[in-house]
């Protein structure tokens, strides 16, 4: 009797891609792939003897970093956002956030001069003006240069009529409080009743086109929500009754 003697090959775990498959699902060189993971950007690989291996979580993380780089971030930038994602964050997470960026965030700022600055200003801007700005979060200094955030003409206006520094700083910072904590809720409901009905299936549109109409009836939303609060506010001063 003949015995033939079967080699079978060892099962590697489903997802793994070696780094030039992650970085050929990325859109990025293997270099560029190699100098995110060696500054501290990608959790370590998946070793398996001397291969090594990445996932999903490694490619979730390499399309949110281009993202982020996108819309201004530098690498320091990126390496302090990727700090406060928990490491038990899922692929699935990082592409609600990386969606969400991608459809709701920003188009990319390019850096200005302060010359350039003063042109949009149509004014010299003094260090007040420029103080101010950059505390309300509508200013970002880049060495010698700025990055212009939304807000930059109110905030102007707002510098023009003198209006008090902290007041407009403290208003800055609420908007911003508030804002994240609507941005976690919208996050958990697009990825409950958006994103995970479009990966089963169960919905036809493709993600980005149904986050871009997300994104305006959001906008839509909090500018009547606040011209709502603000009537209503309007309407007990009104009423309140004067002391004597």
């Amino acid at each position: 009797m003949t015995v033939v003697t079967v080699t079978v090959p060892p099962t590697e775990p489903t997802d793994l891609m070696t780094i030039d498959e992650l970085s050929s699902e990325a859109g990025l060189s293997v270099r560029t792939t190699r100098y995110y993971a060696t500054f501290g950007l990608l959790p370590a690989a998946v070793r398996q003897g001397r291969q090594a291996f990445y996932g999903p979580d490694h490619l979730a993380r390499l399309r949110l970093i281009r993202t982020l780089q996108s819309h201004g971030y530098t690498l320091a930038a990126i390496e302090a956002y990727l700090r406060r994602i928990p490491g038990t964050t899922t692929p699935e997470h990082l592409g609600v956030q990386q969606s969400i960026l991608a459809s709701w965030g920003p188009a990319p700022a390019a850096p200005v001069d302060l010359d350039e600055l003063e042109r949009r200003a149509g004014r010299r801007l003094e260090d007040h003006d420029l103080d101010l700005m950059e505390r309300s979060g509508v200013l970002e200094r880049r060495d010698d240069a700025y990055l212009v955030r939304p807000g930059f003409e109110v905030s102007l206006e707002l510098c023009d009529m003198d209006v008090p520094a902290e007041g407009v700083v403290a208003a800055a910072r609420a908007i911003d409080e508030h804002m994240s904590r609507l941005a976690d809720d919208l996050e958990d409901i697009m990825r409950e009743h958006v994103l995970r009905p479009l990966r089963d299936g169960r919905r036809p549109a493709p993600a980005d086109e149904v986050l871009v109409r997300l994104s305006a009836l959001t906008t839509e939303a909090v500018v009547a929500g606040f011209r709502r609060a603000t009537g209503a506010m309007i309407s007990r001063e009104v009423d309140r009754p004067t002391s004597d």
